[in-house]
């Protein structure tokens, strides 16, 4: 699959089958076409606030020095 240009590269994970029919029950609701679909926009959402949630700890560090006399 082409997308901008680019090859879209993919991998497979496990999920346990309880877990995977849960989400298939799931996406009944929602427009997602399949569970991968799904998967990866609740992988892609998680990873993103994790990552957001390192940037504000970051800041807090930083503020914290700066507050103690340290200038970056």
């Amino acid at each position: 699959m082409k997308r901008g240009g680019l090859r879209r590269k993919h991998t497979t994970i496990t999920i346990p089958t309880p877990l995977f029919e849960r989400m298939q029950e799931k996406i009944k609701k929602t427009g997602f076409s399949s569970v991968s679909d799904y998967a990866t926009y609740i992988l892609r959402e998680t990873v993103a606030d994790m990552e957001l949630g390192r940037r504000k700890d970051r800041g807090a560090v930083i503020d914290k020095l700066k507050a103690l006399g340290y200038t970056g």
